[in-house]
């Protein structure tokens, strides 16, 4: 079993994924973990939770000091590179589809764009989360036509429909991304 990997959570393994791209230190890191990030437009992560996230990552021994960088107006900055177990590790992790629906706008779409940058094969993960979410939506269509029949609430028809079309979209953007790599 892979060591503490239950632990981790999508920050620090999105914080691993970018030092698997580039070696880099932790205000390089948090910075694109930031809001106005490239990455965390889509994950966001504060600066003391990137911090905290490099040393449970050192503590596993996937990540390792490289060197120190020479800090412009403040201290020296540490850099940190991938342990071989730590690609391994994220590269299982990216692979590994969601379970909700819900969880797709942020840990799906973070686990592609992630796994693209690192130039890794994301069809798998498509296909993969794919055979997740579609038989999420045969079970809302069957929820939504025994609704009707038994005349719920309005109101309840309404969040109902919605889920199925949040749904059916997600198998929509999966099947976009399938046909066309990027």
């Amino acid at each position: 079993m892979p060591r503490h990997t239950e632990e981790l959570g999508p920050g620090e393994w999105a914080v691993l994924a970018l030092l698997c791209q580039r070696p880099s230190h932790g205000w390089a890191v948090a910075s694109r973990l930031g809001r106005s990030g490239d990455i965390g437009a889509i994950w966001s992560l504060g600066r003391p939770l990137v911090y905290h996230g490099l040393s449970r990552l050192e503590e596993r021994r996937f990540i390792v000091a490289t060197g120190i960088e020479r800090g412009a107006r403040g201290p020296h900055r540490v850099i940190y590179a991938p342990t071989e177990e730590g690609r391994q590790q994220v590269a299982t992790w990216l692979a590994e589809p969601v379970d909700r629906v819900r969880d797709v706008r942020s840990l799906f779409l973070l686990k592609v764009v992630l796994a693209q940058n690192l130039d890794l094969d994301v069809e798998p993960l498509l296909r993969a989360e794919r055979r997740v979410i579609e038989p999420l939506a045969l079970v809302l269509e069957v929820q939504l036509d025994d609704a009707r029949a038994e005349g719920v609430p309005k109101g309840d028809l309404t969040a109902l429909r919605f889920r199925l079309e949040t749904t059916r979209s997600v198998v929509r953007f999966i099947d976009d991304l399938l046909d066309n790599p990027s």
